[in-house]
C-alpha cells in the first residue's frame, strides 16, 4: 500500500478541475431521470475514453457500461444472457440505439486467442471468467474464413477483435429482450493506427448485421466515409 497516496491526491485534484468546469446548471435536466439516446458498450481499458471518443460533453447522452472484451452477455445458471448495464436504458429508459465497441490491440482478445491456442489463461478467477465466455468466439473466428490465422499474431488478433465485435451485436440482435426496434451497430477504437492513420476514431464494422463496407456506406453520409472499415471483408 503506498503510503503518500499519490494517486488519491490526483484523483481529487482532478474532481476539484472538475468542479471548476461545470456550469452551474450543468445536471439540471437530468436530475430527476435519465433518457440517454444510446448505450455503449465497451472494453475495459483505460486507453478508451468511453465518453469522450463520441464528444459527449452533456450527462444522461450515452449510457456506459463496459466489461472484459465489450461482452453483451452474462451467464446466469449456465445460460448466457444479455448483461443487466446493456438491458437497463434499453429496458427502463427508453434508449433504442445499442454500440458495441471493440479496440485494437484488445488484451481481452489476446487472453482469449491464447487460451484457444494455447490453453492457458491469465487470472485470477475474476478475470478468467471473463476470457472463458470469449474463447468459443476465439474459436469459432478461428475456424471461419474471415480470419487469416496464417499471419502474424498481431493481425489475427485485431481481426479477432472486430470478428468478436460482430459476434456480440448478432447476440443482441438475436435476443428476446431486445425488441427489434432498436438499433444496434457495432464499432473498433482504433488508436494503433491499424485501421487508417487517424488514430482515436471509432471505425463503423457493423449496422444492424450488416457487415459489408459498401453496403454500411449507404447508410451514413458521404462526410463519414472514412470512419467505415474492416479486416474482415
Amino acid at each position: 500500500m503506498c503510503a503518500d497516496h499519490d494517486v488519491l491526491h490526483e484523483l481529487l485534484a482532478g474532481n476539484e478541475r472538475h468542479l471548476e468546469e461545470l456550469p452551474t446548471e450543468y445536471f439540471s435536466a437530468v436530475q430527476d431521470g435519465q433518457r440517454p439516446d444510446a448505450v455503449s458498450v465497451c472494453c475495459s481499458d483505460s486507453r478508451v475514453p468511453q465518453e469522450r471518443m463520441w464528444g459527449v460533453d452533456q450527462p444522461g447522452t450515452i449510457f456506459t457500461p463496459s466489461n472484459i472484451g465489450n461482452q453483451v452477455w452474462d451467464e446466469d445458471d449456465g445460460e448466457l444472457i444479455v448483461d443487466g448495464g446493456i438491458l437497463y436504458p434499453i429496458a427502463h429508459t427508453g434508449t433504442d440505439v445499442a454500440a458495441v465497441v471493440g479496440h485494437t490491440g484488445c488484451g481481452a482478445v489476446t487472453a482469449a486467442y491464447r487460451a484457444a491456442t494455447d490453453g492457458e489463461l491469465p487470472g485470477p478467477q475474476g478475470v478468467d471468467k471473463w476470457v472463458e465466455q470469449l474463447v468459443p468466439v476465439v474459436e469459432a473466428g478461428l475456424e471461419s474464413d474471415l480470419i487469416d490465422a496464417d499471419a502474424a499474431d498481431e493481425t489475427v488478433i485485431n481481426q479477432l477483435v472486430e470478428y468478436n465485435v460482430n459476434h456480440q451485436t448478432q447476440f443482441l440482435r438475436a435476443a428476446d429482450d431486445v425488441p427489434d426496434d432498436v438499433d444496434i451497430y457495432g464499432f473498433v477504437y482504433d488508436f494503433q493506427g491499424v485501421y487508417g492513420d487517424e488514430k482515436g476514431r471509432t471505425y463503423l464494422i457493423n449496422v444492424n448485421g450488416e457487415t459489408v463496407p459498401e453496403v454500411i456506406a449507404e447508410t451514413v453520409p458521404d462526410e463519414y466515409a472514412g470512419a467505415i472499415g474492416s479486416l474482415l471483408y
